[in-house]
């Protein structure tokens, strides 16, 4: 379990853990199209001088975070959404060696890696990167992936007993100075060993996505980093659900715990400017195929849960950016929506734009200094 100490033992080399009062993160950018599910030009394409230049970018501008998406397949239409996609260990590697100040994270799908792998490339990434790793495990929701992998499809509950147990085992093998046995009811290590340890103490964060109970629990129990879905809350249901959430860990499980969320950003010089675009990308110019594939697979459909005004509502956010906050507007405007997230309890976001590198640069120039100037940041030296 993570402490206060491990954090400050974490702080000397990992961002994640530094003062910033917001912390900030870029989203996506190994797969195609990254979280806009739309046909407009200037979306991410997967190539690797694409991942590098807009890792160096968010790596000069002081952001913590690159978080990638375990994707392996894609979800059709024209544009097959991210269909295109980078392995995350080894995206994660190879922008860590060529950043110097960002933590770079892996997602890993639990069903698809045994530990000790996992473990292994955790570890050499962050030697890699100074101490700069971190981990996004996820349970796996997308079934024809896992049928890829031949992966058993877990029910819920079960997903996230053997994503514990998983997560046990990376850990022992993190920490343990002599070899171990551990007999589980998903894995049997006989003499399980490993060398060298990660040069985060006691072993790098991890984070997790679970809004169910269960997946508040496993990540207010096991997690450093518990992302969670805000899209549509309001403030109120916002700062609710995220106080909540840091007083299970607290006070169930003695832990101290970050919360993260994604955002998705459409800036315009006016909010008409702005909400014009998201209805151009998000509406006009949508991959409704992919679009639709991907409700069907969550499970939305009318019903006493969805109505037909809900389902729009979910439909715009997850075109406009795979069910992130939007953050929309002007500079000012989405200045002030990511102070008002602050004030609801978050310690950072994980950002995605439809046109991502045009994007981060405008949020680069006209948002980081109004955040700056409220306090959520600092300004990096040496900073253009």
């Amino acid at each position: 379990m993570a402490t206060a100490v491990s954090d400050d033992l974490r702080r000397a080399t990992n961002p994640l853990f530094n003062d910033n009062r917001f912390k900030l993160g870029t989203f996506g950018t190994n797969v195609s199209n990254a979280t806009a599910v739309s046909t407009i030009d200037g979306v991410f394409e997967t190539t690797w001088p694409n991942a590098k230049r807009l890792a160096l970018a968010a790596d000069e501008a002081g952001f913590e975070a690159l978080v990638p998406v375990a994707r392996w397949k894609g979800f059709g239409g024209k544009t097959n959404f991210n269909g295109r996609s980078f392995e995350t260990y080894t995206w994660a590697a190879a922008l860590g060696a060529v950043t110097d100040r960002v933590a770079v994270f892996s997602t890993s799908h639990v069903p698809t890696i045994h530990p000790i792998v996992a473990a292994k490339q955790a570890t050499t990434i962050d030697h890699v990167t100074g101490g700069r790793f971190a981990l996004n495990i996820v349970c796996g929701w997308f079934a024809p992936e896992l049928e890829m992998f031949g992966a058993p499809i877990m029910d819920h509950e079960l997903r996230y007993e053997y994503a514990a147990e998983w997560l046990e085992v990376l850990r022992l093998l993190w920490t343990a100075e002599e070899e171990f046995d551990f007999q589980g009811r998903f894995f049997q290590i006989k003499k399980g060993f490993h060398e060298p340890k990660p040069i985060q103490k006691p072993f790098p964060a991890i984070m997790n996505a679970g809004g169910s109970s269960t997946g508040r629990h496993f990540a207010a129990r096991h997690c450093d980093i518990a992302f969670v879905h805000i899209a549509h809350l309001d403030f109120d249901g916002a700062k609710a659900q995220i106080a909540e959430l840091r007083d299970l860990a607290r006070k169930e499980y003695g832990r101290a715990l970050q919360i993260w969320t994604h955002c998705y950003v459409v800036l315009g010089d006016t909010e008409a400017d702005a909400r014009a675009f998201l209805d151009h990308y998000a509406r006009d110019k949508a991959d409704h195929v992919a679009v639709d594939n991907m409700l069907k697979l969550m499970g939305v459909q009318m019903g006493d849960r969805w109505t037909p005004q809900s389902i729009e509502r979910f439909r715009l956010h997850y075109t406009a950016g795979f069910g992130g906050f939007p953050t929309i507007g002007t500079a000012a405007q989405v200045a002030d929506t990511i102070a008002m997230l602050s004030r609801a309890g978050l310690d950072g976001a994980v950002l995605s734009w439809p046109r991502f590198e045009a994007g981060l640069a405008r949020f680069r120039a006209e948002v980081l200094p109004l955040l700056e100037q409220a306090g959520l940041r600092r300004r990096v030296a040496g900073r253009s």
